[in-house]
């Protein structure tokens, strides 16, 4: 059963950090592309941050500089650091998954939730200023 869970979400003040955590199970986690989105309320769910099987990363340009996407293949685990937290950041935090088989990681970098096909509950996250 393909599964995504994440972890580490709550509550911040602003100008502070949080970890958020996703693991995998079910899938070759290792041929996947994984990105984090995010979705406040009455609000489109956007893309945050993109980590392709080749390794590259991209960037919402809201985040640069601030938050940083890793994983760790041999864990089946994608991080998301989050730096300088602003309460714009409030928001339900996802990770999502695409079939390196399916998309090219070109089209994983652009950040487009159509190109992911599997999606974990997510984790809220609430910064206060």
């Amino acid at each position: 059963q393909v599964r995504l869970v994440e972890s580490g979400g709550g509550s911040a003040q602003s100008g502070g950090s949080l970890r958020l955590s996703c693991a995998a199970s079910g899938f070759r986690y290792s041929a996947y592309h994984m990105a984090w989105f995010r979705q406040a309320p009455g609000k489109e769910r956007e893309g945050v941050a993109a980590s392709g099987t080749n390794g590259r990363t991209a960037y919402a340009e809201f985040v640069k500089g601030r938050f940083t996407i890793s994983r760790d293949n041999t864990k089946n685990t994608m991080y998301l650091q989050m730096n300088s937290l602003k309460p714009e950041d409030t928001a339900m935090y996802y990770c999502a998954a695409a079939p390196a088989t399916k998309v090219p990681v070109v089209a994983a970098l652009r950040l487009s939730r159509y190109d992911y096909d599997t999606w974990g509950q997510g984790t809220q996250v609430t910064v206060s200023s």
